[in-house]
């Protein structure tokens, strides 16, 4: 089935990752993939721990992609993309029970990623895969295609009051 955590608040990635913990807790074989994300998230090294599950790596360093100027977005794009097939060849070959794509709509909508691609993906996945998806914004087409849609709506934030975000909650 698949699944679709959206929207402006915060918790899309926790959800993801809990559904993650979810799983290899019944020994489903999970392929965690994050996109705009770094090595340094706090749910990979909780991840890390579980025996089943895999994540596909992330830079060390990324800037948002509102700081990066065209040449870094092209840049990051291949990387990305990459990621993206790489990831899905490895989700097909390897017979996970799950993938989850944080921020894989994010991703589409900065044109780093084609959303005729990743629905490609989803489309033809085989039923046994359990696909996770989150991000900002997706097309309507996803939300047709998903068995789960879930929005997070953002109504107070610490952001709103100039607060950074803090490590071990926002990341």
């Amino acid at each position: 089935m698949i699944h679709i955590y959206f929207g402006d608040g915060k918790g899309k990635t926790t959800a993801a990752a809990g559904l993650a913990a979810r799983a290899a807790g019944h020994n489903m074989r999970v392929l965690f993939v994050q996109f705009l994300k770094t090595e340094a998230s706090g749910e990979r090294a909780a991840l890390e721990t579980l025996g089943s599950v895999t994540l596909a790596p992330c830079p060390l360093e990324l800037k948002f992609t509102n700081e990066m100027d065209e040449r870094e977005k092209q840049q990051a794009a291949v990387m990305f993309r990459s990621l993206f097939d790489h990831s899905v060849e490895t989700a097909l070959s390897r017979r996970y029970d799950m993938i989850v794509l944080d921020e894989i709509f994010d991703l589409i909508n900065e044109g780093m990623l084609s959303e005729s691609e990743v629905f490609e993906f989803i489309a033809n996945a085989p039923s046994s895969l359990e696909i996770v998806m989150t991000g900002h914004n997706p097309r309507e087409r996803f939300f047709e295609a998903a068995d789960y849609v879930t929005e997070f709506k953002k109504i107070k934030h610490p952001y709103d009051r100039g607060v950074s975000g803090r490590i071990g909650i926002e990341y």
